[in-house]
């Protein structure tokens, strides 16, 4: 069970991966926790563990681990004498929110290692995280999305006209998002705001438009939740925020939602197609929750999540789904997917044997 993690949403990932090892445990699996700390160093840590253990880092009693790329790759932990001992790990069910843990660069490090993990592929996460391009893909594919342009210190303008919506290019929650009155204010927030640093997207915000989400299982076939609607309730009424979401310490299972969602059977068959597209376009694996808005009429694809909070469990009332069902079918589809392969053939070394001195190359 892996959580944590270098990303804003390190307390989250906890609260994730405790609910998902608490669930494996009563049914009689073998967990190891394997807690990635903010500082990107690994811990073991007792699966049974509650959320304010982690409030300082590293829990009493955890015990450091190595990640190890290559052939023989893994999770070692020391053990007498100074000795590593290898982590014997059939799967990893994967629990980190944002950052490294969500964009795909956790996942290319699994695969390099050989561990079989749950979750989205390093493609699939990658799109994910990357509004811009999630957004472009969604809109060549004909699907309804609002305009969304890339805001830099330079932008002059988006075609579209104020108030607007600035959002983290890459990040994975409603962190860093600020509603501004103007082109101007726009680009101010970017050197304002660490969470814009490596990128921000600009769209139109329009307060009449509110949030619809479902979630979209893959294994044993593909299958959508129920909708829910969030609801707002934090400090600020313009946007569902990180204390909407999160603030109930549970994750997401604890926010205050409407579910099911009352919509019109015509909206709700728009939704449910749209999201069976999304899913395909972006190769979703495991669990995903998909993030629409609408003006109760029209729908617009917002965003997907592929590691969503609470791994969305919450979501599954029709059809009614367990806990424990759903992490089973994550774990059964992780170790039924092909090991990603990397493949070198065609590098014999014939242009080498070929190749003229790497000083006259350079000269």
């Amino acid at each position: 069970m892996i959580f944590g993690g270098p990303s804003p949403e390190h307390d989250v990932s906890i609260l994730t991966g405790l609910q998902a090892s608490r669930c494996l445990v009563e049914s009689g699996r073998e967990v190891h926790g394997l807690y990635w700390t903010k500082a990107g160093s690994w811990f073991e840590v007792d699966p049974g563990l509650e959320g304010k253990d982690f409030t300082d880092g590293p829990p009493k009693g955890a015990s450091p681990v190595r990640f190890v790329l290559g052939p023989d790759g893994g999770f070692q932990s020391a053990g007498r004498g100074l000795r590593t001992r290898q982590l014997q790990v059939d799967v990893a069910l994967v629990c980190c929110h944002g950052g490294p843990g969500e964009d795909g660069s956790l996942q290319a490090a699994l695969d390099l290692a050989g561990v079989a993990h749950s979750g989205p592929s390093v493609a699939g996460a990658a799109l994910g995280m990357d509004k811009l391009a999630f957004g472009a893909v969604m809109a060549e594919s004909g699907l309804p999305v609002l305009p969304r342009r890339l805001l830099e210190a330079t932008t002059s303008d988006v075609g579209f006209g104020p108030p607007f919506i600035v959002k983290p290019r890459f990040g994975g929650s409603s962190i860093g998002i600020e509603v501004v009155a103007d082109l101007a204010a726009a680009r101010s927030v970017l050197g304002a705001s660490v969470h814009l640093a490596q990128g921000a997207v600009i769209e139109p915000y329009r307060q009449e438009l509110f949030d619809l989400q479902l979630a979209a299982r893959t294994y044993p076939e593909l299958r959508l939740s129920a909708i829910e609607r969030p609801l707002r309730t934090g400090t600020d009424p313009e946007i569902l925020g990180y204390e909407d979401k999160y603030a109930g310490g549970e994750g997401m299972a604890g926010a205050a939602r409407e579910l099911p969602a009352r919509v019109d059977p015509a909206l709700e068959e728009e939704i449910r197609r749209a999201a069976v597209e999304v899913s395909r376009l972006c190769g979703v694996t495991g669990t995903a929750r998909l993030d629409f808005l609408s003006d109760g009429t029209n729908v617009w694809v917002n965003e997907v999540n592929t590691i969503p909070g609470s791994l969305a469990r919450y979501l599954w009332i029709d059809p009614q789904i367990s806990f424990a069902s759903q992490l089973d079918d994550l774990l059964e589809e992780a170790l039924s997917l092909t090991p990603r392969k990397f493949v070198s053939l065609g590098a014999d070394g014939t242009i080498l044997q070929g190749a003229a001195s790497i000083a006259a190359k350079l000269a």
